[in-house]
């Protein structure tokens, strides 16, 4: 992915960088677009969002749990979950800060084969994976599948995102 930062933060924190410095307000949201994969999906622009990695580091294509409040992610169990979640760009140590991907087409960690257009659930057996087996509690919400793993590469598949979010529990 290239995708790339509007031009009034491209100077604070490029959307590649991860910084052990806090380089912008926690939380901050900026609209993003991404040239080469436009003939694809038809327009890629997308948002992402400023957040300080707490708990295990994350690695690229992660999905994380992330509160808008504190700006913090951690990985998404490979449980159910509640909450907002997104993507990560880079690999993000734990206490560093970087932008996540929470609109958009978004290459996301996805081991397993999954059909386009199938609804996205949490990979029980892989914190920060995605699968599109149908797990109570597991479901995340404003999200489809958009290719079939492995593209854009081994171990990737794309999901379109809309502030997505997981499910939660179901009792």
């Amino acid at each position: 992915m290239a995708y790339q930062l509007v031009p009034q933060f491209a100077v604070a924190q490029p959307i590649n960088e991860v910084s052990t410095m806090q380089k912008l307000p926690l939380g901050t949201i900026v609209r993003i677009q991404d040239p080469l994969i436009n003939v694809t999906f038809g327009g890629a622009m997308g948002e992402a969002i400023y957040l300080r990695v707490s708990g295990t580091s994350v690695v690229v294509g992660s999905m994380v749990d992330y509160d808008p409040y504190l700006g913090t992610a951690v990985l998404s169990p490979a449980t159910a979950g509640e909450g907002s979640v997104a993507v990560s760009f880079n690999i993000v140590p734990a206490t560093n800060f970087a932008w996540f991907q929470i609109t958009g087409a978004a290459a996301v960690k996805a081991p397993n084969a999954m059909v386009v257009g199938a609804g996205v659930w949490s990979l029980a057996a892989t914190a920060g994976s995605v699968d599109d087996a149908a797990v109570a509690g597991e479901q995340i919400v404003n999200c489809k599948v958009s290719s079939t793993t492995p593209t854009p590469a081994t171990g990737l598949g794309y999901i379109e995102l809309n502030r997505s979010f997981h499910q939660g529990a179901i009792v």
